[in-house]
């Protein structure tokens, strides 16, 4: 079952893995979540889309590679964000959840 909150997606996080029914991206997200940076970043680079652009961004911000952080962003259409790596993931994850890609 796909949460349907930030809040209900946090609580998964006491689980070992993310459920096999998710999206890609929500599992991506999940793994960055759970603190294995090498797994969400795995799942990131194999979505060819706008919206595993601007995961994968998010993830090279947070490894401090600003440089490909920024390539990843324009690639995504998103702009570099002035906000904390934690706003980012919450407004992420309710993305995902609202549209479900």
């Amino acid at each position: 079952m796909i949460p349907t909150t930030f809040e209900k997606f946090q609580e998964t996080l006491k689980e070992p893995i993310p459920s096999n029914q998710w999206p890609a991206a929500l599992k991506s997200l999940w793994w960055d979540a759970k603190g294995d940076w090498n797994a969400s970043h795995d799942i990131a680079q194999e979505i060819h889309t706008p919206m595993g652009s601007w995961i994968h961004a998010y993830l090279h911000r947070k490894e401090g590679d600003e440089w490909n952080a920024g390539y990843w962003y324009r690639q995504a259409g998103q702009p570099f964000p002035k906000y904390s790596l934690e706003e980012e993931l919450q407004q992420l994850t309710e993305f995902v959840l609202v549209n479900e890609v």
